[in-house]
């Protein structure tokens, strides 16, 4: 099973700079969507009718911000959006598919960039996401995460780690949230294959042309829980697809 992830940073926007032919030419089974930024009915038939996927939409009540899609050719047992509580659940960030024997989530996760009470939500917002993770494991059901965590575990993982330890993303507190993470049962499948790899990024600011010299950050994971981790043959970065400050990531998988 192939998996695909991208935050697009606006589904319209990359509507137009050639998402289907992405979908289309590297044929996932499926493909999770972060920051879709538009509702359903802001969407043609061309984004929502793609080949013989299925398509699912879960926008944020603010217009133009976060929200999550995945597009699907395998049918789900159950589709659930968001986490049922009620603060997490006004901008769209989360579409889990249940497949009985394990489930997939595609989370954007929040951005702690705007201050202390912003951080303070991610943190939370990382919380509930790791008791539902618990919930699955002890109904026993595996889980796969994908999305953009907005956070980077180690040095390795941003270009420029002692300039950024201040700031969002990079922060003690939330770095400290990754490695529960993997106390929690969930495993970096990119760091699993490739513990060493650096230069390795899946996000790049727009400023100063950073995609261009490679000064990015890793922040788009897929995570998977202890007894997928043998399962995974490849799990890496779809660098050389533009459209997005972000490029996808992808994972396969033998499910």
């Amino acid at each position: 099973m192939k998996i695909i992830s991208w935050n697009v940073n606006g589904i319209r926007a990359v509507a137009g700079k050639g998402f289907k032919d992405v979908l289309l030419e590297n044929a996932p089974d499926i493909m999770c969507i972060q920051e879709t930024k538009a509702n359903i009915d802001q969407l043609s038939e061309e984004i929502t009718k793609i080949g013989d996927y299925k398509s699912y939409f879960y926008s944020a009540e603010r217009k133009g911000y976060s929200g999550t899609a995945v597009y699907t050719k395998l049918e789900p047992k159950n589709i659930e959006y968001g986490f049922g509580v009620d603060k997490f659940d006004h901008e769209g960030r989360s579409i889990m598919l249940d497949f009985g024997s394990f489930v997939l989530y595609n989370i954007y996760f929040p951005n702690g960039g705007r201050g202390d009470e912003y951080v303070k939500f991610k943190l939370e917002f990382y919380d509930c996401f790791l008791d539902r993770v618990q919930k699955h494991l002890k109904d026993g059901v595996q889980v796969i995460c994908c999305g953009d965590v907005n956070t980077a575990h180690k040095e390795i993982d941003l270009s420029n780690p002692k300039a950024n330890s201040k700031i969002s993303g990079f922060l003690p507190e939330e770095r400290a949230y990754m490695d529960i993470f993997e106390q929690k049962g969930l495993t970096d499948t990119f760091r699993m294959l490739y513990p060493d790899k650096a230069e390795a990024y899946t996000w790049w600011s727009y400023k100063t042309k950073a995609r261009e010299r490679n000064v990015g950050w890793r922040i788009d994971y897929f995570f998977v829980t202890d007894a997928l981790r043998s399962k995974v043959k490849e799990s890496n970065m779809l660098s050389d697809i533009m459209g997005s400050d972000h490029c996808p990531i992808f994972i396969d998988i033998d499910l």
